[in-house]
């Protein structure tokens, strides 16, 4: 598994002739954390020497205003309708309902209320495929430039598995998970035993009891049906009358040669795997860099105590004023000093001076930094493989997603402690803290986290486990 995960990005062209001129690559980005992800292969591969083309549309939140470094990158820009607020407003509405509003409601209300907003996401994504897939001019180019491979997120922004059928070329899927596995079981074909492989978004381990076996059965059947719904009703029908023949979303996504899963054996269960299934979780880690001057300065007057970290992710905007006071009490509370990542400073009023709030903090620089003794997080995979790199235990404090179940793989693994974010007391945060800052055995989970994740034949270049592979 060390070889292979080392060899990522060579599986990505197993297809592309390796040539002095390199390869082209045609991608089909996610947005927010998907692309920080795909961002460090399109680098890599640019980097050497592989032409890159990136379709994205003028709403993206992410992936124009994100520079990358060096190489031979394109941009095909598709004019969509609607703004980037408008976009960028269906993701806040929906993290704001899951986060403050969902623990409130029944099953049946929640579901609806969900459905609601996950269908004007889907409109959208749909408005930018039938743009994509109406601009016979763009596609007959794409295809005259005979390209090598196709990367697509498929989650976050389903169509470039269809462009790739169009074009007749072969594809690599970056994923991060369905909830209950649905689309690695019924598409690629992942054997996942309900017996001891948890569904993902239901927080159990691979240890259930066998109340919890049952619920499990019938949490994969349930999804499977609402995928099916899903698919049927949304997506099939576009995809056959492009491709001008009844096919199914599942299975143009079942043609996949390679599943990249952004996780590893540091983090999940074990539980059996295909071959084109290829574990890269932590793909974009890489070590720490000096920080600013005047961070530094705070952070080295912390003295023995050290420092905590706490961010819960860029998309996480505003929080309620009582849910912000009661972190702002606890973090007074501890004796180390806090640097918070936090765009809605203004709305906190007087703080403790042990801390202070950064509308963007290196999160990386700070968790490879000596002093740093935890890390409060939402648990998303970004940053729990960023605090597995440089062995940092956890205080989780879930939102929305896949975080709940992220957390629970790092508590079932010893190195965290996790918090209800709508019932916790600023007392519960601050023992949480005690716990794993003071309690050496999650420091000593996480640094064995952090030895398998760093077990590679040979150490890469200055970058995370990309830059040390060979095309």
């Amino acid at each position: 598994m060390v070889v292979l995960r080392w060899a990522v990005l060579g599986l990505i062209l197993h297809c592309c002739p390796l040539s002095v001129s390199g390869g082209k690559v045609l991608i089909w980005p996610g947005e927010f954390s998907h692309w920080l992800n795909m961002k460090t292969i399109v680098e890599e591969l640019g980097n050497r020497g592989h032409e890159v083309t990136v379709i994205t549309h003028t709403a993206t939140p992410s992936v124009r205003n994100s520079s990358l470094v060096g190489g031979n990158y394109r941009l095909e820009i598709l004019q969509v309708p609607f703004t980037r607020q408008e976009f960028q407003d269906v993701v806040e509405k929906l993290l704001e309902y899951w986060t403050n509003d969902m623990p409130n409601d029944n099953v049946i209300q929640a579901s609806l209320r969900l459905k609601e907003i996950m269908d004007i996401g889907i409109r959208y994504t749909q408005v930018i495929c039938n743009i994509m897939f109406s601009n016979k001019e763009l596609l007959e180019r794409l295809r005259s430039e005979h390209y090598d491979v196709v990367l697509s997120d498929p989650m976050m922004n389903p169509g470039g598995e269809l462009l790739a059928e169009y074009l007749g070329l072969p594809f690599v899927l970056s994923i991060r998970f369905s909830f209950a596995n649905t689309i690695e079981r019924l598409c690629g074909q992942l054997p996942s035993p309900p017996s001891y492989v948890p569904g993902i978004g239901f927080e159990y381990t691979d240890k259930m009891t066998f109340a919890q076996r049952v619920k499990n059965v019938l949490y994969y059947v349930s999804q499977d049906v609402l995928f099916k719904i899903v698919g049927a009703t949304k997506w099939d029908g576009f995809f056959s009358e492009v491709l001008g023949t009844p096919t199914t979303f599942c299975e143009i996504l079942g043609k996949a040669d390679i599943w990249l899963i952004r996780t590893y054996w540091d983090f999940e269960y074990p539980r059996p795997l295909l071959p084109n299934f290829k574990f890269v979780g932590g793909l974009h880690c890489k070590p720490a860099k000096p920080l600013p001057e005047d961070m530094e300065e705070f952070v080295q007057s912390s003295g023995d105590d050290g420092i905590v970290l706490f961010s819960l992710g860029s998309t996480m905007k505003t929080l309620t004023k009582e849910r912000a006071n009661t972190i702002a009490i606890a973090l007074g509370q501890i004796p180390q000093k806090v640097l918070w990542g936090y765009s809605g400073a203004k709305d906190l009023g007087e703080l403790a001076p042990n801390i202070r709030v950064y509308d963007w903090i290196p999160q990386n620089d700070l968790l490879g930094h000596p002093k740093t003794k935890a890390f409060i997080t939402h648990g998303g995979t970004n940053g729990l493989y960023e605090a597995i790199y440089h062995g940092v235990p956890l205080v989780g404090v879930p939102l929305f997603g896949d975080q709940p179940d992220n957390i629970m793989h790092m508590k079932t693994k010893g190195v965290a402690v996790t918090m209800d974010f709508n019932k916790m007391t600023s007392q519960d945060l601050v023992d949480g803290l005690n716990r794993v800052i003071n309690d050496p055995s999650y420091k000593e989970n996480m640094m064995r986290l952090s030895r398998i994740h760093h077990d590679q034949p040979m150490k890469p270049p200055g970058h995370g486990r990309c830059s040390g592979l060979s095309l």
